[in-house]
């Protein structure tokens, strides 16, 4: 196993890319043998961040969401940034059921899903600059 690697991927802000980044996170963190719980876990975090992004950040598709992880050791460290709208109040973004675009239905469970599911949570944004969500797992399949 590597002690470290990394990938950076730039797509399109549309809602289907939020699978395909889901999946991209899921292949890239195999070396480190994860189990199906921990691929479901991190796969679902990415997915929260991911269409946070799309649906909160950007009101056109082709503007783009970067997608970082890195791996280290043992743990996998995500970043979904966008250059979109932003978040005037993260604090209160990250409360269970908040959201800023009810009339789509939203559950407003987003952060609380990223929260959840990783051990670590870091959220910077600015409004009109966009969003940053940092995300941490250690993962603890190791072999070896």
């Amino acid at each position: 196993m590597s002690s470290q690697n990394e990938m950076k991927l730039i797509f399109d802000a549309r809602s289907v890319n939020e699978s395909f980044a889901r999946v991209a996170v899921a292949a890239f963190i195999a070396e480190l043998n994860p189990t199906l719980d921990e691929i479901a876990d991190i796969k679902t975090a990415v997915s929260e961040a991911v269409t946070n992004a799309i649906i909160h950040g950007y009101h056109e598709p082709e503007q783009k969401v970067e997608l970082f992880c890195q791996i280290q050791g043992d743990e996998v460290s995500i970043t979904v940034s966008d250059t979109g709208a932003g978040i005037a109040d993260v604090s209160k973004a990250m409360e269970p059921f908040y959201t800023t675009k009810p009339e789509l239905e939203r559950s407003g469970m987003g952060f609380s899903f990223m929260e959840a599911f990783m051990d670590r949570l870091e959220v910077v944004s600015e409004p009109g600059k966009g969003t940053r969500v940092h995300m941490v797992r250690k993962l603890g399949n190791q072999e070896g």
